[in-house]
């Protein structure tokens, strides 16, 4: 049985909460459940917007698909969410210059499948914690490149500047993953608000050691928070084989 947990949390240092999260446990169009994650910027209130306003875009297209495809039903609607950004973009000034990152997956059977813009993340936690998506970020880049190292790129001053996001062109570049799950695996995804507070290993940590899924996603907040809480924080976990 699958079971999950979904927040959102303002931080202690914004003042306003740009991050906005979906779950469904139950079918959504064709397919069995559908869980995303997106993290908006631009000023205002454009940040809250676009990352709601994609979310809701990507929930109603994937109702609507006849597309029986996992990886078509998401592609398509990431790419209609940028379009419809974009178009908005350019119409109201208020909303000039917005965008937001966006990760979406959805469970079938014992596989994940995972459409990614950005850098909010997807990981798989089990024994061991195993980023699955990767970062559209200038930093990533750098650290591909071998033009700085991991522990370096954590308190890098460019860290932020994310390289590709829904709403920035006109044609949105989409990263897919199919990933096999095992029992006793749980799937973490969050915005960066969690991930630029905690090391890999104290998530693992968290989620391996509070009992249900609900304090597991209360604790990594708490934790990021306690760290500095520099950011909005978004957390959805999934147990694919709940008990």
């Amino acid at each position: 049985m699958l079971k999950t947990f979904s927040i959102t949390d303002i931080g202690k240092k914004r003042k306003l909460n740009q991050d906005y999260v979906y779950t469904s446990e139950r079918p959504v169009g064709n397919l069995p459940n559908v869980f995303i994650v997106a993290d908006g910027m631009g000023g205002h209130n454009a940040g809250d917007y676009a990352s709601k306003y994609t979310v809701e875009t990507i929930v109603h297209e994937i109702e609507s698909s006849p597309e029986e495809n996992p990886e078509k039903v998401l592609g398509r609607a990431i790419e209609t969410a940028n379009e419809n950004i974009l178009k908005l973009s350019r119409e109201n000034v208020n909303l000039e210059g917005m965008g937001t990152t966006v990760v979406a997956a959805t469970c079938i059977g014992n596989h994940l499948w995972v459409a990614n813009v950005g850098d909010s993340r997807l990981y798989v936690v089990g024994e061991k914690i195993r980023q699955i998506t990767r970062d559209h970020s200038l930093v990533e880049e750098m650290i591909r490149m071998g033009g700085i190292d991991r522990a370096a790129a954590r308190n890098h001053p460019d860290k932020n500047i994310i390289t590709r996001a829904i709403g920035a062109t006109d044609k949105v570049e989409i990263d897919f993953f199919k990933v096999e799950l095992v029992p006793g695996e749980i799937v973490l995804m969050c915005s960066d608000g969690l991930t630029n507070m905690l090391e890999d290993e104290e998530i693992r940590m968290i989620l391996n050691g509070q009992r249900d899924v609900v304090e597991k996603a209360e604790e990594l907040v708490k934790a990021a928070n306690n760290n500095g809480g520099k950011d909005n924080i978004a957390v959805v976990l999934v147990e694919p084989f709940a008990e």
